[in-house]
């Protein structure tokens, strides 16, 4: 079953279900109903839900008027990551189908480690619809107590403070995000400010007192202090082909998860064969692809107050991880009937703004993807107590995918790619012979004669940003209009 039988087949499930606790359906025949925001938020802050568009109270399928289909999708996609009208914002994609010949959208809606509030209100969720508990103190302390509860990642630590992070490692997600957004907001952001937008510091309900959370210690921690906070913290990379009894390679991390996610890349790059694959006649890293999958959820939906170590092992025959989980659901997910769960909801969107990880859901759809063309095989992924991920590493397997990607490959496209490699380094050394002295991006643009300013920043300055051959001349406003780029290393003053 592909992605778009598998939205009809949902969709037509749902409507048969009728609207409860989990399902709200809204006419939304030409515009947004106005009340869809106050669902979202109701659905965020208790278990989650799924929301319909096009659909009447009684389940009569109405349809969206084509003609606004596409003004319908940006309003919602613009106003729910809109802190003025979703706090805090939270990502959400819009799925489309048709249904008897009329256009339904689909949305779902996770549960959220947050308390959010729409237009400044809180809004929960009953049988009845949504309401708003603003003004009930106790309904609102049990909402935060719950999602504290539910949450580890959401404990708060009083007596943290700024000086037990490392300034350098949040300065780096701040240059991170800017460089996947040009006018992030925490480009701008001074360091406790940032932790704040990040839903990193917040307000114990149950001592009154405000303080650092689990996820900012994990994320921007001291050693020192995450061992203190989680002394059972600790990852376990291994390599296991010669010595099967003990190992060949290995890397025990108790760091930040911004910089342990730099060591499990380093150590499954070091021992796992990168194959030659072409995607839209463009060379990608398969490797590369299952590595930021897997290693983003072993971080990102970690249930960290387990002392059960996450481990990362290739062997002979298999590439497989380990993870303490807390399970919503038991047995092996097929992408097919996969219903996402946020584990750790703060630390993903952390990772979603510096580009590590997309949006809930998409990395297990993009995991079958590119194994299967790695190996030749699916890789298993098994939800219980301790979560694993198995993906085969056989020879046999790997023949299979050396046939596939030789016979994918002809002369004409290799001389192609080798071409362009040959293009892109020319290309960079013109362009680090021409930031001797600093220029800005217009000046690097119009130098290299090209119009695209999205294409230029994503597919040229952020990689030599990101490769530290170009340097900011304004680190800690990454995106001051007075910014330039300087390739030297130690820069004379202007």
């Amino acid at each position: 079953m592909n992605e778009a039988e598998h939205i009809y087949s949902k969709i037509k499930a749902i409507i048969k279900q009728g609207e409860g606790m989990r399902i709200e359906f809204k006419e939304c025949n030409t515009t947004l109903n106005k009340d869809i925001y106050e669902t979202v938020c109701a659905f965020l802050n208790r278990s989650g839900g799924e929301l319909l568009l096009g659909v009447r109270d009684d389940g009569v399928i109405t349809g969206i008027v084509p003609e606004c289909i596409h003004q319908i999708k940006n309003d919602f996609s613009t106003a729910v990551i809109n802190p003025q009208k979703i706090s805090p914002s939270f990502y959400l994609s819009l799925d489309e189908a048709v249904i008897d010949g009329k256009t339904i959208l689909y949305i779902y809606i996770p549960e959220s480690s947050q308390v959010h509030r729409c237009n400044g209100k809180i809004y929960d969720r009953n049988e009845d619809g949504d309401f708003n508990i603003t003004d009930n103190h106790n309904l609102v302390s049990a909402l935060y107590l719950r999602k504290q509860i539910s949450y580890s990642e959401n404990t708060i630590y009083p007596y943290a403070e700024l000086a037990d992070l490392r300034p350098d490692v949040v300065a780096r997600v701040r240059k991170m995000a800017s460089l996947q957004s040009e006018n992030h907001p925490w480009g701008s952001m001074r360091d406790l400010d940032l932790l704040r937008s990040a839903q990193l510091y917040k307000k114990d309900f149950q001592t009154g007192k405000d303080g650092f959370t689990l996820a900012a210690i994990l994320l921007f921690g001291k050693d020192e202090t995450i061992l203190s906070v989680v002394p059972h913290f600790r990852i376990d990379a291994i390599l296991r082909r010669d010595n099967i009894d003990r190992y060949d390679d290995r890397d025990d991390i108790r760091t930040n998860l911004i910089e342990s996610y730099d060591r499990l890349l380093r150590f499954g790059e070091k021992h796992l064969n990168d194959p030659f694959y072409l995607e839209n006649d463009q060379r990608i890293s398969l490797r590369g692809h299952i590595l930021r999958e897997v290693i983003s959820n072993i971080l990102i939906h970690r249930e960290y107050a387990n002392a059960f170590p996450a481990k990362f092992i290739i062997d002979r025959e298999k590439l497989s991880t380990e993870n303490s989980n807390k399970p919503h659901g038991h047995g092996m997910i097929d992408p097919s009937h996969f219903t996402p769960y946020p584990k750790n909801p703060s630390i993903a969107r952390l990772f979603r703004e510096i580009g590590r990880a997309d949006e809930l859901g998409s990395g297990v759809r993009n995991l079958f993807k590119y194994c299967k063309a790695y190996c030749g095989h699916d890789p298993q992924l098994i939800e219980q107590d301790i979560f694993k991920f198995i993906l085969p590493l056989t020879g046999e397997a790997t023949e299979q995918v050396t046939q596939q990607v030789t016979q994918q490959v002809t002369q004409q496209a290799t001389q192609q790619v080798t071409q362009q490699v040959t293009e892109q380094a020319e290309r960079t050394k013109r362009i680090l012979e021409f930031c001797q002295t600093p220029k800005n991006r217009e000046e690097i643009q119009e130098f290299l004669g090209l119009k695209d300013r999205e294409h230029f920043r994503s597919e040229i300055l952020n990689p030599l940003l990101e490769q530290g051959l170009l340097h900011p001349t304004i680190p800690d406003k990454l995106t001051s209009p007075k910014q330039k780029y300087y390739s030297a290393k130690k820069r004379e003053n202007p």
